[in-house]
């Protein structure tokens, strides 16, 4: 069994990959006062640069997760990750309003892809 886990940090990794799949753990803005789509951009250059990492690509997505703060903000961050998804290859997706870890924080998400 071959486990590879991308960026380990004090309590867990950023990412996951076992058996041809990679499991990405919530992330979040480095700009915390930033605007929604500031935010959402930088969460999804995030999710992004760990497929790099995992050897895959939103090409694979076979789901994402999305955390807002305030279901208010519903559209303005899919106006951004409708412009960041690949149209050929949607994963499924669900967006529930929940708490996030810091009160700056307007989106989280998570994401699991397939990495052959």
């Amino acid at each position: 069994m071959n486990i590879e886990r991308i960026e380990p940090g004090q309590r867990f990794a950023a990412a996951v990959k076992h058996n041809g799949v990679v499991y990405i753990a919530g992330q979040t803005a480095d700009t915390v006062k930033g605007s929604i789509e500031q935010q959402t951009r930088e969460v999804l250059g995030k999710i992004d640069d760990l497929l790099a990492k995992a050897g895959t690509s939103k090409a694979k997505l076979l789901s994402v997760n999305v955390y807002l703060a305030h279901i208010t903000d519903f559209a303005a961050m899919n106006a951004v990750y409708d412009e960041w998804l690949d149209k050929a290859n949607m994963p499924v997706r669900a967006t529930v309003e929940a708490r996030l870890a810091f009160p700056d924080l307007r989106v989280e998400m998570t994401a699991v892809a397939a990495a052959d």
